[in-house]
């Protein structure tokens, strides 16, 4: 860690040297939540709304694109192969990414656990459909068996002669975290033109994301800590990986910062029967934010992550002084492709 903080202009100004494709709508909002802090009887909670970043029915993918599309322009790519879940919120954006960029988008989903959600042609799938990717669903699970194929796929396409831009952790996880170093500096202005200290920021994330925060909140000295509430346990150490991802981030940036595994806060507590699989404390968090504040959540991510926040505030961590922000990091389609889990919570009266 650096023996000083570096200032928010500062970092902004190594995160402006890197090459960026205009995407989204900034600043996203940050929202007090009156209705749904006082439902609580806890802290006040504020919202950074990015699932109002403009893509596609926006969210934190709409960020990490932005430094994405521009490095794969720069590189003269003119496909992207891409892959995750049936119902992936990154490969949704992406691939509205690529329609607006004129770069051709063929997607590698798979329908194997932990992401075998439904691949009805709804929610993120339709959208995928719409904005022209091509789209390919295979039987692997997400992770590195998924990966291993997209290379495969990738690398049929180079035979071809076209020029992929392909999904690679170590190039893409750190351009990606970029963005979210970028997101606080955006977030701190806006706190301070409200006049808002934070107590602790939350965010669902298992990767760039949460990395991101949590580097730029080291380099920045800020007080508050960056809790990522994780959507699934991934097959590699959580703390390790975003530890590594912030590490290569600050290379990119140029900046002294190096964050430990104990530098990066995750928590597991609220994945619930599974990755892709509702829950029922993630029911009753879309419900009361929706009931609330006409906010809605997604139930595999955000719908997720705002039960753990909830849970803590019920358990006393924090005092009526304090402010907690929550990152809205979009996933609303899913709301739609997983309709029968939320009609049945409706039913059971659980949502």
């Amino acid at each position: 860690m650096p023996t000083s903080a570096i200032s928010r202009e500062r970092l902004n100004e190594q995160i402006n040297r890197l090459p960026r494709f205009p995407l989204g709508h900034w600043p996203t909002p940050l929202e007090r939540l009156d209705r749904f802090s006082a439902a609580l009887g806890g802290p006040t909670v504020w919202i950074k709304r990015d699932d109002c970043s403009g893509l596609a029915f926006g969210g934190n993918k709409t960020r990490h694109n932005e430094f994405l599309l521009a490095d794969a322009l720069k590189k003269e790519a003119d496909l992207f192969v891409w892959g995750a879940g049936v119902q992936s919120n990154n490969c949704r954006q992406t691939a509205a990414a690529c329609a607006k960029a004129k770069l051709d988008c063929h997607l590698v989903l798979g329908r194997g656990k932990p992401a075998d959600g439904p691949d009805v042609i709804q929610g993120n799938l339709l959208i995928d459909h719409l904005v022209g990717a091509s789209i390919e669903i295979v039987e692997e699970p997400v992770g590195s068996q998924l990966d291993a194929r997209i290379e495969a796929v990738a690398e049929q396409y180079r035979s071809a002669g076209r020029r992929v831009y392909a999904w690679d952790r170590d190039t893409v996880k750190p351009l990606a975290a970029v963005s979210y170093a970028l997101c606080l500096t955006e977030l701190l202005e806006q706190c301070g033109q409200q006049a808002v200290e934070p107590t602790a920021l939350y965010i669902c994330s298992a990767g760039s994301t949460g990395s991101g925060l949590a580097l730029a909140a080291a380099a920045m000295g800020c007080s508050f800590p960056v809790r990522s509430i994780c959507p699934i346990r991934w097959e590699w150490d959580t703390q390790e990986d975003m530890a590594r991802i912030a590490n290569l981030t600050a290379e990119l940036l140029d900046i002294e910062t190096r964050l430990s595994k104990d530098d990066v806060s995750v928590n597991f507590d609220y994945i619930g029967p599974g990755y892709g699989i509702v829950s029922p404390s993630g029911l009753e968090a879309i419900a009361l934010l929706a009931r609330t504040e006409g906010i809605l959540l997604d139930p595999i991510y955000s719908g997720k992550a705002m039960a753990g926040l909830i849970d803590q505030i019920r358990n006393g961590r924090f005092s009526e002084d304090d402010n907690i922000i929550f990152i809205h990091t979009g996933g609303t389609p899913a709301l739609f492709a997983y309709n029968e889990d939320l009609t049945a919570g409706i039913a059971s009266r659980t949502l």
